[in-house]
């Protein structure tokens, strides 16, 4: 700048005094002339620089970036049913496995519950077992009943042969009477004879009166069966159609006891994997309610998300081999590859996104979050999401 300074006064100076001195001219640029060469490629080199170092940058074999962190699955364990907590079983930031119980709260209320559901269970089973064994009784009374119309026409075929029978025993009579009534006029037979037909007669015809009985009690019988066997089926048909009711009763019953016993496993926080659970929240005694957060659990996948910045990600792609360095462990590396790229920016999954449609605009580089999971190493029981890393990806190049 001093140099540019003294060039305008000297040329102020000169054209000031409206004299053209070509030698003073060309001492100025004897002087100055190198200087302001070095200065104008200079600015031409940063210009270039400046241009093309995002090419230069996303094109190298290596892409490096310290804004890195361990991640893992931090779940806060809640409460799916209100209760008092009855044990904490588990100490803060103890190691756990799959299964182990970590609170339990107080079930009494939710054991009668499920025998409250179970016994109503039994009550429709039973139910059902009973609908069954009075179908079973409508099926013999209704075999009893088919059984007796099957007598009844056996008796109606026996009443008609013998009705019939008589009926003939009759008209030989009548013709026997007249007969010996005929011969009585002309003393051919005696008056005992004549008697004794006409005895016969009324004999055979007081028969068919009987016969006749004996043929309307069996029409009867067969009509009382008939209506009993009708009335056993009808008896059968209600039994089937409260089966229906009863079954769906029993669905009904036995989905309420389900969910008891689903209320009922909920009394117990279970760990959900191995891991490690982070501070207790509640204590024996407590009053929780659904959605009640009682502890947060850790499990051991660990993996690294590192913040490239966009201009760093041209050649990046899932399968590239990674070096991670952690800050907790200096000089030590673990190896890695990318698993994958997040479809987005850090600030576009920010609770208020950038709007930069409005406004004054100033360019940020933005950065992506990228996914790294780590290899076999004895280091990585030892990582803690959050601790710091410096990731170097090599691309491939």
């Amino acid at each position: 700048m001093g140099i540019l300074r003294a060039l305008w006064k000297e040329y102020i100076v000169s054209y000031s005094a409206q004299v053209v001195e070509p030698g003073i001219l060309k001492a100025a640029w004897q002087k100055y002339g190198a200087p302001l060469i070095v200065i104008a490629l200079a600015v031409a080199v940063i210009v270039t620089v400046t241009r093309n170092w995002n090419g230069w940058e996303g094109g190298r074999a290596q892409q490096t970036t310290n804004d890195a962190y361990v991640r893992g699955d931090v779940t806060p364990l809640s409460t799916k049913i209100s209760g008092i907590v009855r044990q904490v079983r588990v100490n803060d930031y103890q190691i756990v496995h799959k299964g182990d119980i970590l609170v339990q709260l107080d079930d009494d209320d939710y054991r009668a519950q499920v025998d409250q559901a179970a016994a109503a269970v039994e009550a429709a089973r039973a139910a059902i077992e009973n609908n069954v064994r009075q179908r079973e009784l409508q099926d013999a009374k209704i075999d009893r009943a088919l059984t007796g119309i099957d007598e009844a026409d056996a008796q109606i075929v026996a009443a008609q042969a013998g009705r019939e029978a008589t009926r003939a025993d009759v008209t030989r009579a009548r013709l026997e009477r007249t007969r010996q009534e005929a011969l009585i006029a002309s003393k051919a037979t005696t008056q005992q004879m004549v008697e004794s037909a006409v005895a016969n007669e009324e004999r055979f015809t007081a028969q068919v009166t009987s016969r006749d009985a004996d043929l309307a009690q069996a029409h009867t019988l067969r009509r009382s069966n008939q209506a009993a066997a009708e009335a056993e089926r009808g008896g059968k048909l209600v039994l089937e159609s409260q089966e229906a009711q009863l079954v769906a009763d029993l669905h009904a019953r036995q989905a309420a006891l389900a969910a008891a016993q689903v209320n009922l496993g909920y009394t117990r926080i279970l760990a959900p994997a191995d891991g490690t659970v982070g501070e207790r929240q509640v204590r024996p005694g407590q009053l929780v309610s659904p959605g009640t957060q009682v502890i947060p659990f850790v499990d051991t996948t660990r993996w690294v998300a590192a913040n490239f910045r966009e201009t760093q990600l041209t050649n990046i792609k899932p399968g590239d081999g990674v070096e991670v360095r952690i800050d907790v462990f200096p000089g030590q590396v673990i190896k890695g590859r990318v698993l994958e790229i997040a479809p987005a920016s850090g600030s576009q999954f920010a609770l208020l996104p950038p709007d930069n449609a409005t406004g004054n605009f100033t360019k940020v580089v933005q950065r992506v979050p990228v996914k790294i999971v780590l290899d076999e190493s004895p280091l990585n029981h030892q990582l803690r999401p959050g601790l710091s890393a410096v990731v170097t990806v090599r691309t491939g190049r």
